[in-house]
C-alpha cells in the first residue's frame, strides 16, 4: 500500500465543504483541518504510484475551492497501532 500526504490550499470560506467533498473520495483515509500554510491535509492510500495522478490532481484538485496542493509519498509507514498489533499476536486475552 502506498501512502501520500497531501497538503491542500482551499478557499478559506469552504474549508468544512471542501473537506467532506475529499473525505468522501475512495482511496482517501482521512482529512485533518489544520492551521498553518495549508488548510487542508489528507491521507490517500493506493495500490499503485499510478493511482496517484487519478486521486490527486485527478480529482482532489478538481474539486472547486481547491486552490493547490502540495503531495509526499511516504517510504514507510510507523504506526503506535501497527506496533500494539504486531505485540499482541499470540497473545490471550
Amino acid at each position: 500500500m502506498i501512502t501520500a500526504i497531501v497538503l491542500i490550499k482551499t478557499s478559506v470560506d469552504r474549508i468544512p465543504e471542501i473537506a467532506e467533498q475529499i473525505a468522501a473520495l475512495e482511496s482517501v483515509s482521512e482529512v485533518f483541518s489544520v492551521t498553518g500554510t495549508y488548510d487542508l491535509i489528507a491521507m490517500v492510500r493506493v495500490r499503485r504510484h499510478e493511482d496517484l495522478a487519478e486521486v490527486i490532481p485527478g480529482r482532489i484538485s478538481k474539486i472547486p475551492g481547491v486552490e493547490g496542493t502540495d503531495t509526499h509519498v511516504a517510504f514507510r509507514t510507523y504506526s503506535q497501532h501497527d506496533l500494539e498489533a504486531a505485540f499482541a499476536i499470540g497473545l490471550d486475552s
